[in-house]
C-alpha cells in the first residue's frame, strides 16, 4: 500500500503537536557508529539516545542524594 502525500503531511502534522524535536550535532562518522551501536543492542538510535539519557539523570539524581 502506497503511503500518499495527504497522509505524509497528516503525520507530519501530528508529529509537530505531539513531539518535540532536539538537533544532536556529532562528527562526521559519528553518527553511523552510533546508529550501527543501538542497532547491535536492539535499538533505534533514537531510543538508545534517549535511554542513556534518562540512565544519566537518574545516576545524577543519585549522587545528589
Amino acid at each position: 500500500m502506497k503511503y500518499s502525500d495527504a497522509q505524509k503531511e497528516a503525520t507530519a502534522r501530528y508529529n509537530k503537536k505531539a513531539y518535540d524535536r532536539i538537533d544532536l550535532v556529532v562528527k562526521k562518522g559519528q553518527r553511523q557508529f552510533l546508529k550501527d551501536f543501538a542497532t547491535s543492542q536492539g535499538k533505534s538510535l533514537n531510543r538508545f539516545i534517549l535511554d542513556a539519557v534518562e540512565i544519566e539523570i537518574e545516576r545524577i539524581r543519585q549522587e545528589n542524594k
